[in-house]
Formats: C-alpha cells, sequence, structure tokens
C-alpha cells in the first residue's frame, strides 16, 4: 500500500498531471501530425479519438490508482499473480523512456546555454551534428560528446535533488511553478509569432483541411496514435499519480480538465509552430513544405535558423523557447520515472531517498550511451520500438486485462462519489470491447511501420532491449513470489 505519498491538494495534482501530458512531443510532434493529416480535417478524428478512447482510459487509470493506492505491479500481481510479469515489462519500458528523455532534454540545455548569443552560428544542423546529438555514421559510436553528457548529468542531479523531496515536496510545488511558467512563456511567444509578417501563411498551411483524407484509415490510426502518446495513457504514469490522490477528489471532472488543458495547449501551439514556419518562409523565399520537419529537426535545426534571422526578437524568444521545452520535459520526466520508483519500493521496501538514488544512478550509466556519437540515431531507435511497438502492445494487454479479467464496476463509485460527470454502463462497455479491438488495430499498424525497412542495427538494439528487460521482469517477479510467501 502506498501510504506514505500523497498530494495535499487536487490543484497540486491537475498541475502535476498537466505537467505528465504536456511534454516535448506536444511543442515538436502535435504541429507535424496535424499538417501531414489533413489540417483542419484532422480535428474529426482526433476529437473522436480523445472521446472514445482516451477519456475512458484515463478515467479508468484514474479509478484504479485512487481506489487500490498500491504500485502497478502489486495491482497486477493481485488480479492475477501470472500478470505480474507485465507489470515489470511495462514499467522498466517506461524508464528506458525516461531515459533517452533525459538525453533529449540534455540536448536542450546544450542550445538554451547558446540561445542567449547564438552559440549555434549559422548552421544549426552543424552545430547540432558536432556538438549535441552526433549522426547515424557509426563511425562515431565510440566518440563522447561532452556537452550532452555533461548537461544530462546536471539535469539527473537536478532531478534527483527534487524527486528525493517526495510527490508533494518535489515533484509537487515544482509543478505548481513550473507549469504556470510554461504557460505563460508559451502564450508570450506564440501570441508575438502571430504578428509575424507571413504568419497568416503559415496558419493556412497548416489549418486548411483535406476532406478527402476524412477517409483514410492511416488518418484515424494517426489520430489515435496522437492521443495515446500525447495523453500517455496505458503507461502506468496516470495510475501511479492517481494513487497518491487525497480523499474527495473528482475524479472525473480532473480527467476532463487535464485532457482539455493538453488539448488546448498542444494545438495553440501547432497554430504558434506555423505562424514562425510563415514568417521564416516570406522572409527567406524558402517554400513552407521544405521547412516543415518534426522533432529534433523543428527545435534544433530549423527555429535557430529563424531565431538567426530574427535579430532582437530572435535572442529573447530562442532561450524562452529552450526554456519552455526544458519546464515541459522535466514536468512528464517525473512522471515517466515515478512507476518503477513505486514498484521498486513496494517490492524491496525501499525508502523513497533510496529508490530514486539507485534508479538515478542506473540512469546516469545509460546516459553516456546516448552522448556518443550516434546519440540522437540510437534515440531514433529506441523511441521508435519502445513506443510503436513495445509500449503500445501493453497498452492493449492491459484494455483486455482490465476490461475482462478485473470487476471495473468497483471502481465505478470510486468515479462518481464526488465527480460532477458520471460514469456506468456505456463507459464499462468502452473498456471491455472498444478499447482493445482499436488498441490491437492501432498496435498492428505500428509493428508493419517498425519492421518496414529496419536495419541490422536497429533490430540489434530491439533484440538487446527486449532482452534486459524481459530477464529484469522475471527476475523481480520471482522475487516478489518469494518474498510473498
Amino acid at each position: 500500500m502506498n501510504k506514505t505519498s500523497q498530494w495535499n491538494s487536487v490543484l497540486t495534482f491537475i498541475l502535476a498531471m498537466i505537467g505528465l501530458t504536456i511534454g516535448i512531443g506536444n511543442i515538436w510532434r502535435f504541429s507535424y501530425v496535424l499538417y501531414s493529416n489533413g489540417g483542419g480535417s484532422f480535428f474529426i478524428p482526433y476529437v473522436i479519438a480523445t472521446v472514445i478512447m482516451g477519456i475512458p482510459f484515463l478515467i479508468l487509470e484514474y479509478g484504479l490508482g485512487f481506489s487500490v493506492k498500491e504500485s502497478f505491479s502489486k495491482l497486477m500481481h493481485d488480479i492475477c499473480p501470472e500478470f505480474e510479469i507485465i507489470a515489470w515489462v511495462l514499467v522498466l519500458l517506461v524508464f528506458v523512456v525516461v531515459i533517452y528523455y533525459m538525453s533529449i532534454l540534455g540536448w536542450d540545455l546544450v542550445y538554451l546555454l547558446n540561445s542567449f548569443n547564438f552559440g549555434w552560428g549559422s548552421d544549426p544542423a552543424s552545430f547540432f551534428m558536432n556538438n549535441v546529438g552526433g549522426s547515424s555514421n557509426l563511425a562515431n559510436s565510440t566518440t563522447l560528446i561532452i556537452p550532452t553528457l555533461v548537461g544530462t548529468l546536471v539535469l539527473w542531479g537536478i532531478f534527483w535533488l527534487v524527486s528525493i523531496r517526495g510527490v508533494d515536496e518535489g515533484i509537487g510545488k515544482l509543478s505548481n511553478i513550473l507549469i504556470p511558467l510554461l504557460f505563460g512563456i508559451m502564450i508570450f511567444i506564440f501570441a508575438y509569432s502571430f504578428t509575424l509578417p507571413g504568419s497568416g501563411l503559415g496558419v493556412k498551411t497548416l489549418l486548411t483541411p483535406n476532406w478527402a483524407l476524412i477517409f483514410d484509415v492511416n488518418i484515424w490510426i494517426a489520430a489515435f496514435g496522437q492521443i495515446i502518446f500525447s495523453l500517455s495513457i496505458g503507461q502506468a504514469m496516470v495510475y501511479t499519480y492517481a494513487s497518491y490522490l487525497p480523499k474527495n477528489s473528482k475524479l472525473v471532472d480532473e480527467v476532463l480538465l487535464v485532457v482539455i488543458a493538453n488539448s488546448l495547449y498542444e494545438i495553440f501551439v501547432a497554430i504558434g509552430v506555423f505562424s514562425i514556419l510563415g514568417y521564416m518562409s516570406l522572409t527567406s523565399s524558402i517554400p513552407m513544405n521544405e521547412l516543415i520537419s518534426e522533432g529534433t529537426g523543428l527545435i534544433f535545426v530549423v527555429f535557430p535558423q529563424i531565431f538567426n534571422e530574427m535579430g532582437f526578437m530572435g535572442h529573447i524568444l530562442a532561450p524562452l523557447l529552450f526554456i519552455s521545452i526544458l519546464f515541459a520535459g522535466l514536468t512528464s520526466s517525473f512522471a515517466l520515472f515515478e512507476p518503477l520508483l513505486s514498484s521498486m519500493c513496494d517490492k524491496f521496501g525501499w525508502d523513497r531517498r533510496k529508490g530514486v538514488t539507485i534508479l538515478v544512478i542506473v540512469a546516469c550509466l545509460c546516459t553516456v550511451v546516448y552522448s556518443t556519437g550516434i546519440s540522437s540515431y540510437l534515440v531514433g531507435i529506441v523511441d521508435k520500438f519502445v513506443n510503436n511497438f513495445a509500449i503500445l502492445i501493453l497498452i492493449c494487454v492491459q484494455a483486455i486485462i482490465f476490461g475482462w479479467f478485473y470487476e471495473i464496476e468497483k471502481v465505478v463509485p470510486y468515479l462518481n462519489e464526488f465527480s460532477t460527470f458520471k460514469v456506468g454502463k456505456k463507459w464499462g462497455f468502452i473498456i471491455k470491447y472498444v478499447l482493445p479491438i482499436l488498441l490491437i488495430g492501432i498496435w498492428v499498424f505500428g509493428l508493419a511501420g517498425l519492421f518496414n525497412g529496419a536495419n541490422l542495427l536497429e533490430m540489434i538494439v530491439d533484440v538487446i532491449i527486449t532482452f534486459v528487460v524481459v530477464v529484469l521482469s522475471v527476475i523481480f517477479t520471482k522475487i516478489n513470489s518469494s518474498s510473498s510467501t
């Protein structure tokens, strides 16, 4: 039972949950997904995916975490001892995510420090390759990129100092500061972007609907995939945070508030991103389609090029952008870290300080791998495998387990007791029938994308991750079984 950790207020929990859902992906991923999947017409599958998958699954995780108040591994063991290994696989994979996620934040810290004087020079692409993220050239795999290594280790040190203070004193208080600041900074950046010449071109490019694509199954898969990615459903993070909730919580209301905040944020940011890209297109005469990219290319190459063109305002906007990415990333990292921490402390009887220290040391050792000359290439391989295949199939399995092996009716009274909005049989039907079918379908598409054109190195990395995670999961499950007898 989780008796020691608890949010001191619902507001702190909501801000932490918003921090969980709003990550760097909202800044660099959603705008590209929206643009490449029909523009304005994408909002139809996006809203439907939110309503029939995102909200119901989040409600389930809130209800389970709040009512059970145990680690995720303990919950799965209680449902069926054979299911415990599934929990360990999931929380270990989420830990894999936080390790490379913090490495990306290490890149961001390097850019933040260079943003005041545009230290990336006139060629941000070369700066990124040589000083931050490396390239796909395997000959550079034995070279350490010192700025990335130092930056990431510094962030892990800050992470440790905050996390050992506990859920409320550490993560909660930091979220109370960072989330309002994050919203304020992003509002300033993108409110200014709307005043730039060419911003209208960017917004029009983003939002012009392509109604012909509305009947393309890939657009719908993209919408449901975006909701899984954006709301972090089924990754034990929401469940773990909800297990720290105090009594008298309006669970369903809080789900709706977090979902609305997350959606408004990523839509607003997408419009702002394309406003800035429109400005760049107008001033440089580069076609919009040549500027549009996702991920590291957008944040670490395209945006520095734009800031170079802006002059004085670029020196203001650049630090603010990289600070906002840092804030968004840190609040998400705490959530990614928490499921494994909770499960390990529950299993071995560690206090929080010991658990955080051990896991941070492990993460710091792994950080060295992501600080080599092929850092960004490795991050791309691991991210694709973990999110498109491994975690996705485990979310499918959870939907089946919770729908068919767990009496979710037991959760309904907790969900409805204080909530303004109630759930009932329709919600139960979605959990039992709709979600498993949808999630399995999305996983099949993700599986096809994963192995389509994968090279030898990618396959080797995928096998290593699978082997390590499965072996550790078996060991932890056996230890737990022997200790509980």
